[in-house]
């Protein structure tokens, strides 16, 4: 006689729990829902539905994601899946987890500060930025090589004093 085992049933947190494995495409440091794209999920009996917000509007690691969400909630019970893609409110860099953010630095990776209570992430008038630590040695002394990086939402810089380059998440 053979014995099967009865399907587990996917709860709400057993979706998030597959989702915190999920690791960004990009930057396989930190899962998706450390990044701050994953919005919310909803669960109706063996049926999960799963709100992202890309980082970009036209990011190309949308469609892969999307697979890997939908591999892991089908590993963890879920049989019928969709993945919603949300443009508004648009993505911000101040919905990466706090851990997130040391795992990005120790990557090379300067991660975004969080903004001021009250401060709008859209300004229609440039203020100074900040100087930039390098990620390796700790220097302020960095500059700017590229508004763009490996990808859109990140720029390029370099260190002066230990000369590595480095990317910087944009805020936005």
């Amino acid at each position: 006689m053979t014995v099967t085992a009865a399907p587990v049933a996917l709860t709400l947190e057993r979706a998030w729990d597959a989702l915190h494995a999920v690791p960004d495409p990009e930057i396989s440091v930190i899962s998706v829902t450390e990044l701050g794209i994953v919005r919310g999920i909803s669960i109706d009996g063996d049926r999960a539905v799963v709100t992202v917000t890309p980082t970009y509007a036209g990011c190309p690691a949308t469609e892969v994601i999307a697979r890997s969400i939908e591999a892991a909630l089908r590993a963890a019970g879920a049989a019928r899946i969709e993945v919603r893609t949300q443009l508004a409110p648009a993505w911000t860099t101040d919905w990466i987890a706090v851990g997130a953010r040391e795992r990005l630095r120790d990557y090379g990776i300067v991660p975004p500060c969080a903004r001021a209570a009250g401060e709008q992430p859209i300004r229609l008038h440039p203020r100074g930025a900040a100087a930039l630590s390098c990620p390796r040695c700790g220097s302020s002394d960095t500059e700017r090589l590229s508004q763009f990086g490996a990808t859109p939402c990140k720029a390029l810089y370099r260190c002066r004093a230990c000369r590595e380059p480095f990317e910087y998440f944009k805020p936005h």
